[in-house]
């Protein structure tokens, strides 16, 4: 069995890919710097969650703090989950992201050179593409001409990382996340903020005329690929998206549904930092990994919606960040 480290575990993808590795008999260290880019009580909620499995230890470490990883031992391989996320956000405080997803990936890195980790994973966007995509978009479209910091600053991340390959062999897999949803999601994203404006009758604030589009991903399939991308490859880049493609206006009418109650629309102009669409080509993934989304938009959106119920006493009370 093998003995990983996953940065970001406390965060969205990196607590349910921890929980998947411990579930297969794994030991997971974790490491997350706990901050404040949304309501820390969701990450408080994750993090209790891997505290009662066993094989799981928790380092509170800031990735871009090059001498705060100096104690740490070697590892069959890093899983780097760790980000700041989010394409508004990163317009607002652009430096946030490049201390994280830059700084941070470059001293991960640097860590499996002098400990001589051979296999590292690192987490990357679909934001990556850009305005003039193909879709469904396959790895090989244009990535060079991101649309916001935050793109910019992964698309800086992969470069470091094939850096690292060519000069030292690290074993690197780029797993590119295309919108991903599920419970416990970032309340700070479309998927999570719906369910709760809808389920507590609240304001839901819609910027554009919701034709807009995404290809959402639930977060078990994403778990699942980026186990997957442990795989001795190479170099590799490697999208992991949904197989469905779901206008937003059309994803409100499926909560609604499933919720039972209207939603209160304010409406707004379009945020110039949103993408317009994103559709993964999943091909490569298939081929090389054998992976392949499965869970349905219903049935996900399903176990998101009975999941914030279930936990709606503290759940309503967490904040969803800027409307």
């Amino acid at each position: 069995m093998g003995n990983f480290l996953v940065t970001g575990s406390a965060g969205f993808i990196g607590c349910r890919v921890s929980e998947m590795l411990i579930e297969a008999g794994h030991t997971v260290t974790g490491l997350d710097n706990l901050n404040d880019s949304y309501d820390l009580r969701m990450k408080e909620y994750r993090l209790r969650k891997l505290y009662s499995l066993p094989g799981f230890s928790f380092h509170k470490l800031d990735i871009s703090e090059y001498k705060a990883l100096d104690d740490l031992p070697s590892f069959d391989a890093v899983l780097n989950l760790a980000a700041r996320a989010g394409v508004r956000a990163s317009v607002e405080n652009p430096w946030a992201f490049l201390e994280t997803n830059v700084k941070g990936t470059l001293n991960l890195l640097e860590l499996c050179r002098k400990r001589g980790i051979r296999k590292f994973v690192q987490a990357s966007t679909s934001s990556i593409y850009g305005a003039n995509a193909l879709y469904p978009t396959p790895e090989t479209a244009d990535s060079d001409h991101p649309l916001q910091p935050y793109a910019a600053s992964k698309k800086a991340a992969e470069a470091l990382s094939h850096s690292y390959h060519a000069l030292y062999g690290i074993d690197v897999s780029i797993v590119r996340y295309f919108t991903v949803y599920g419970p416990a999601g970032r309340p700070d994203m479309s998927m999570f903020r719906f369910t709760k404006w809808i389920c507590e009758g609240e304001t839901l604030h819609l910027y554009g005329n919701g034709e807009q589009s995404r290809g959402f991903t639930y977060i078990d399939d994403i778990a699942l690929g980026t186990i997957a991308a442990l795989k001795p490859i190479g170099f590799e880049v490697i999208n992991l998206g949904g197989h469905e493609v779901i206008t937003i206006n059309a994803l409100i009418a499926l909560l609604e549904k499933r919720i039972g109650r209207r939603a209160l629309l304010q409406r707004h102009p379009p945020n110039q930092a949103d993408m317009q669409t994103n559709q993964a080509d999943v091909a490569k993934a298939y081929n090389m990994l054998g992976w392949r989304p499965k869970v349905g938009l219903l049935e996900g959106v399903g176990k998101l919606v009975d999941w914030y119920l279930s936990e709606r006493a503290w759940a309503k009370g967490i904040n969803t960040g800027e409307s």
